[in-house]
């Protein structure tokens, strides 16, 4: 006889897998979103602009760090145990992708929004702002390759 625990496992699992699709996918659409925004305003737009974008994505960091949390987490819960192939591949990309916004991502963020808030636009403020730019790239490709490999092994569960 089946006990309940054992009935709501498979529920839970779906749970899981829908929180880590929505969460990841946030986490990727916020980055994308970030650079793109980041791209076009250092292109187009003033410095009242640039500083107003720079505050939005510090504001917006506020949904990404949770959204990149519930996507590790619920990862972990899905998937105990020893990561092997693409699962260990896609645990790397996470860590890198963590390990890049800690360091560079986050501080950066912080730094460009008090800069562009006081008009300091100087080659500091460049560079960093390359910089930025270089990082959150390569978030946005590890994070999409995560996504193309999920689809990838979401398939291969189906079939």
């Amino acid at each position: 006889m089946n006990t309940q625990a054992q009935m709501t496992k498979p529920a839970n699992r779906l749970i899981l897998a829908w929180i880590h699709r929505l969460a990841g996918g946030l986490a990727f659409l916020l980055i994308v979103t970030f650079f793109i925004s980041s791209v076009a305003v250092d292109l187009l737009g003033d410095s009242v602009q640039i500083a107003a974008v720079k505050q939005a994505i510090l504001y917006g960091v506020g949904v990404l760090i949770p959204a990149m949390m519930a996507t590790g987490i619920s990862s972990a819960k899905l998937y105990s145990g020893k990561a092997k192939g693409a699962l260990a591949t896609k645990q790397l990309r996470m860590k890198l992708a963590a390990v890049n916004g800690t360091l560079i991502l986050l501080p950066a963020a912080v730094v460009l929004a008090q800069w562009s808030a006081v008009g300091q636009f100087d080659v500091w403020y460049w560079r960093l702002q390359g910089l930025e730019l270089i990082a959150g790239a390569t978030n946005a490709i590890l994070l999409g390759l995560n996504i193309r490999d999920g689809v990838r092994m979401s398939k291969k569960k189906r079939v």
